[in-house]
């Protein structure tokens, strides 16, 4: 596989030297300060290609811009309101530019509203770092309590409802404020209206869209933009929901092999594909990875490997970032699947036989703890992952047991 790392650019607390000394061979990043929409200009795109390429002292990193993530899919054409179409139109603009500049992989995500939710971004695990989780009950105190959704304690079960309850009575404004803030973080660089009031108009959206809307929705969007990516050789590759289940009240459209299953086949071509995120897939206990892997295996064109541990059984449930060989998913299994899977395609002549893949989040551990990187993306604790992935990859090659 090939290993990249995430990088926010310039404003990273992680730099390029970091990543290059954890061994990244190539950067995801994304134009996170162009507003959702909006055409990525190759002027913007060369920018930060330079800025990949160069260290702040001028001396070549070594690195390339290979993968997107991501170029955003706007709330407009999601919704299928306002300037959707024109929003359609900018992206695959986007798309023609990224191509000119030799970008062949786009990652983006069909979520609505939020990239991602937590509860917590710094909670303490055993060895005394900390991790990101997500704690059910707290969610819930934060959707009824604090967003005051309407009729949302309708989406708990009682017991749930009771201990949300409780939480929030014990919460003074500060714990309430830190909350709410944590459940807005969304994607760093988002530029999204987060605000609480800005949520409940969000969330407004889709008070008329359900799952097979949004799915329709989805499929309208790849029926424009995947026979442009056919034509210009370049791979889109859809992330998970993250959290894989409702929340909210809003609708999740990404979050078992079924949901991927009905996107790949509504638009059958092999540039549209799947973003295997073991982390944010790895939440539902009805996901098995290794078989999803292998299932879904021709049409994977990205792989974030990390690891979640699940604090229950029911769909949903409370769960926290585990370390990359931890949690509940077999990661040895997913990593021998994706390496059966890049041989068939060297034995086809596929260009793209080799996967680029990331150790997606990690634990601040050691330094991380006074870094202050983005949420999840540590610099030590994805060095580590990222170590444990290639030796487990390396181990597997070198004996021949992934076959």
């Amino acid at each position: 596989m090939r290993h990249t790392w995430r990088w926010f650019g310039p404003v990273d607390k992680v730099t390029l030297l970091d990543a290059k000394q954890a061994g990244a061979q190539g950067i995801v990043s994304a134009l996170h300060h162009v507003p959702y929409g909006v055409v990525w200009s190759p002027h913007e795109i060369t920018k930060r290609q330079d800025e990949v390429r160069r260290l702040p002292d001028g001396a070549a990193t070594g690195l390339e811009w290979e993968v997107v993530e991501s170029l955003p899919v706007s709330e407009a054409i999601k919704t299928q309101t306002g300037d959707w179409r024109t929003h359609i139109d900018n992206y695959k603009i986007s798309m023609e530019n990224l191509a000119s500049a030799g970008i062949a992989v786009i990652c983006y995500n069909f979520m609505p509203v939020l990239d991602w939710t937590r509860t917590a971004l710094a909670w303490r695990v055993a060895h005394g770092g900390t991790t990101m989780r997500f704690d059910l009950h707290d969610f819930a105190a934060f959707d009824i309590h604090i967003l005051e959704r309407r009729d949302a304690a309708q989406d708990y079960a009682p017991e749930v409802v009771e201990d949300a309850a409780r939480r929030f009575a014990g919460m003074d404004d500060d714990a309430a404020r830190l909350l709410a803030r944590t459940v807005n973080a969304g994607l760093p660089g988002s530029k999204e209206d987060h605000s609480l009031e800005g949520l409940r108009r969000q969330l407004a959206n889709y008070a008329e869209i359900g799952p097979d809307r949004l799915r329709a929705n989805l499929i309208d969007f790849l029926s424009e933009v995947t026979p442009l990516a056919e034509r210009l050789e370049l791979r889109l590759c859809c992330h998970p929901d993250d959290p894989p289940f409702p929340i909210m009240g809003l609708p999740r459209i990404m979050s078992t092999e079924a949901d991927y299953r009905a996107a790949l086949d509504a638009v059958d071509s092999p540039a549209n594909g799947v973003t295997l995120c073991t982390g944010s897939l790895g939440a539902r206990h009805d996901n098995d990875l290794p078989a999803m892997a292998e299932r879904l295996a021709p049409r994977i064109h990205f792989v974030h490997l990390r690891n979640v541990r699940k604090e229950g059984d029911s769909i949903p449930c409370s769960f926290h970032e585990d370390e990359h060989l931890g949690g509940d998913t077999d990661m040895v299994a997913v990593v021998a699947a994706l390496l059966r899977e890049e041989a068939r395609r060297r034995a086809e002549g596929r260009a793209d036989a080799i996967i680029p893949m990331r150790p997606d989040h990690g634990q601040d551990i050691l330094d991380d703890m006074k870094r202050g990187a983005q949420p999840g993306y540590p610099a030590i604790g994805r060095l580590k992952g990222l170590a444990e992935l290639r030796g487990v990859e390396r181990a597997l090659t070198a004996t021949g047991a992934f076959r």
